[in-house]
């Protein structure tokens, strides 16, 4: 099992930042967040995944309009926000990523099945990815309060990738942290049959 540390920097300790210090993120750290969460599983391996990375200030700009008001200022003062979006030819890639089956027969021409594929396992690659950002030092902010529409338009004009949420990273300032909320008990949550 993992020490108290590394369980109390990934849950325990960890918050949904909303205020960064002005500390940068580095490309050795969004490298190596991705080079963690890439491990985390997916059905079928389909990795549908696609990370934009917003950190240059004429990339926050192009951001911005698409932010609902509550979370303009949060995202600008990040060091960096990811858009987590997933590819909608993810099944392309299956010859690589799951060889031992013909796994793109079960996408292709069947777009329901892969808006569902694809924003279930890229969601769930997301959170692999805050993980990932806490494991190498970082603070996330995941925020859902945007136009993916419009976004979708600015970042992604081809139309084939589709945002699911986005999430700042960096270093938190503690000082702007809320009082952490409740969470349901076990009870409340689980049973065990």
């Amino acid at each position: 099992m993992l020490n108290k540390d590394a369980l109390d920097t990934l849950f325990t300790e960890a918050r949904s930042h909303n205020g960064w210090l002005d500390k940068p993120v580095s490309e050795t750290q969004i490298n190596q967040i991705y080079e963690l969460m890439k491990f985390g599983p997916t059905a079928a391996n389909t990795c549908p995944a696609r990370i934009t990375f917003v950190q240059s200030s004429e990339a926050k700009e192009k951001l911005k309009p698409h932010l609902d008001e509550g979370n303009v200022d949060k995202a600008m003062a990040a060091p960096a926000v990811a858009i987590i979006a997933y590819d909608t030819e993810f099944y392309e890639k299956l010859g690589k990523l799951f060889p031992h089956t013909d796994a793109k027969s079960w996408y292709e021409g069947n777009p329901e099945k892969i808006k569902s594929v694809g924003e279930m396992n890229a969601t769930l690659q997301g959170a692999y990815f805050m993980l990932a950002a806490r494991s190498v030092g970082l603070d996330c902010g995941p925020m859902g309060g945007f136009n993916a529409e419009t976004l979708d338009q600015e970042f992604f004009p081809d139309g084939k990738t589709k945002s699911i949420f986005i999430c700042a990273i960096g270093s938190g300032d503690q000082s702007k942290l809320f009082p952490r909320s409740p969470r349901l008990s076990f009870d409340e949550a689980c049973k065990i049959i």
